[in-house]
C-alpha cells in the first residue's frame, strides 16, 4: 500500500474500499503510463528505507486529490503480483485471513504491518486477490 488517505477523506467504516493500488515491477514506467492515459500527476511517496533506490507513488486526479498509489514489486511488496489491488477495511486483518482460509482462500502475503495499521492480501476460492486492511 502506497499511499495513504488525505486527511479530508472520511475515516473507512468495516466493508467499505479504503484504498486501490497498482504493484508492478516498474513503476516509473507504469507511473508514466497512467500520467499519459488517466491525466493523473504523481508524487513520491515516503518510505523510510530509501536506500535501496526506489520510490513509490502516491497518483493524484487534476484536482490534486490522491485516487491510487503505484508500487514496486520490490522489498515487502515482492510477493504481491502485478495487478490493482483494492483494500477492503476490516476490524482485524488478522482475523480477516483466519477467516478467509476457513472459506476456502489462501493467503497471499501477510498478514503484517504497515501504514499505521495491518493487511493481509488473500486469493478468494475463484482467484481473484484482494486486500484486508485494520488499523
Amino acid at each position: 500500500m502506497s499511499g495513504e488517505q488525505s486527511s479530508s477523506t472520511p475515516p473507512s467504516r468495516p466493508g467499505s474500499i479504503t484504498w486501490q493500488d497498482l504493484t508492478v515491477p516498474d513503476a516509473e514506467r507504469i507511473r508514466e503510463f497512467y500520467a499519459r492515459v488517466a491525466g493523473w500527476l504523481s508524487t513520491e511517496q515516503p518510505i523510510s528505507n530509501r536506500a535501496d533506490g526506489y520510490s513509490d507513488y502516491n497518483m493524484h486526479d487534476a484536482d490534486g486529490n490522491i485516487v491510487a498509489g503505484i508500487c514496486h514489486a520490490r522489498g515487502s511488496n515482492a510477493g504481491i503480483p502485478p495487478h490493482w489491488l483494492i483494500y477492503i477495511t476490516v476490524d482485524s486483518a488478522d482475523a480477516a485471513a483466519q477467516r478467509a482460509i476457513e472459506a476456502g482462500g489462501q493467503i497471499v502475503d501477510g498478514p503484517r504491518s504497515m501504514g499505521g495499521g495491518r493487511f493481509v492480501v488473500i486469493r478468494d476460492p475463484a482467484g481473484a486477490v484482494a486486500a484486508f486492511y485494520s488499523t
